[in-house]
């Protein structure tokens, strides 16, 4: 039998008893085979189940993404909403093939709910039916289409700010680079939680967590060739779908960015993290010690994922405050 020496961080051990409860440990890597059967396997919840029982309010709009093709973006605010606050853009996860606008959102309920955001909910479309540079390019053409409707839509355009989750933490960042280069909508700050950064599998953090965890290396070279084809690792990738590799970060927005210290995407955070910082730029890096790819989904009731939480809430009751 072949023992595991491979060193790395130990899972949280209250995370770990989550873990444990799922079938096969949490460990389920995708393959260019199971990319579909994962997709019709992963049970986003709808708006009406992420948001049973709260005063919200949806409405759905068709508008343009990339190429002039029509794409769904929901925009989801409180019954009674009636100001002109913060806005949120929500990109959503699902390893760039999975997933929908719904998927995750209801992390955002109580900025809604209690602080009054308006947020719009973008359904890019998904490698590897829409490879790059579709996912990032749809999440652009709904920043642009939001704050150009921001007064329809009832948030100030000054204050945009932009959410992504895993892959969608990737083509959040990816947006933001665009905007930037592009001179387009200002984004007043984002929030990367756990992003999916860079296509390169060169880090120490991807070597440790391989054929173990939620999201390992395999399954994150599945999801970036999915997204790039024979391009995945090459010199023949836009910073704009692979945002870890821009070494120039200056001129983005506040930025926050979490991340376990136990899954694939640590070292490419940290990497983010400090290179906006070596321009001057504004970054907030939090570094679970021992949380794996979603562990506050899994183990909500955690102190970690408590913690988390509660520290994400913080950072962005201060930019719709300040």
């Amino acid at each position: 039998m072949m023992i595991d020496s491979v060193a790395r961080p130990p899972y949280d051990r209250e995370t770990r008893e989550g873990l444990a409860a799922l079938p096969g440990g949490g460990f389920n890597p995708l393959t260019a085979e199971t990319i579909l059967s994962r997709r019709a396997a992963i049970s986003t919840g709808s708006y009406e189940e992420q948001f049973a029982g709260q005063p919200t309010r949806r409405v759905d709009h068709t508008i343009n993404g990339h190429r002039g093709e029509q794409i769904e973006v929901s925009v989801i605010a409180r019954a009674d909403h009636d100001t002109t606050g913060a806005g949120i853009l929500f990109v959503h996860g699902g390893g760039m093939i999975a997933g929908d606008r719904f998927a995750g959102i209801d992390r955002l309920t109580e900025w809604i709910v209690r602080d009054d955001v308006v947020v719009i909910a973008v359904e890019y479309r998904l490698a590897p039916e829409h490879p790059d540079p579709t996912p990032v390019e749809d999440a652009y053409a709904a920043l642009v289409w939001a704050a150009e409707n921001a007064e329809m839509l009832g948030f100030d355009p000054r204050r945009l700010i932009t959410l992504g989750i895993s892959a969608g933490g990737g083509v959040a960042a990816g947006m933001a680079l665009l905007a930037r280069d592009r001179s387009g909508p200002p984004i007043s700050a984002q929030m990367l939680l756990c992003p999916m950064l860079d296509d390169r599998d060169d880090t120490v953090s991807s070597q440790q967590f391989e054929g173990i965890g939620t999201w390992d290396r395999e399954s994150n070279r599945t999801g970036w060739g999915a997204l790039l084809g024979a391009r995945a690792g090459t010199a023949d990738v836009s910073i704009y779908a692979a945002a870890g590799r821009e070494e120039n970060l200056s001129s983005l927005p506040p930025t926050f960015i979490d991340c376990g210290s136990a899954e694939v995407f640590r070292d490419e955070c940290v990497s983010f993290a400090s290179r906006i910082w070596a321009v001057g730029g504004q970054a907030e890096l939090h570094i679970w010690d021992g949380g794996f790819h979603g562990f506050d989904v899994i183990a909500p009731d955690a102190i970690i994922s408590k913690s988390a939480i509660a520290t994400r809430d913080s950072w962005m009751r201060r930019q719709l405050t300040g």
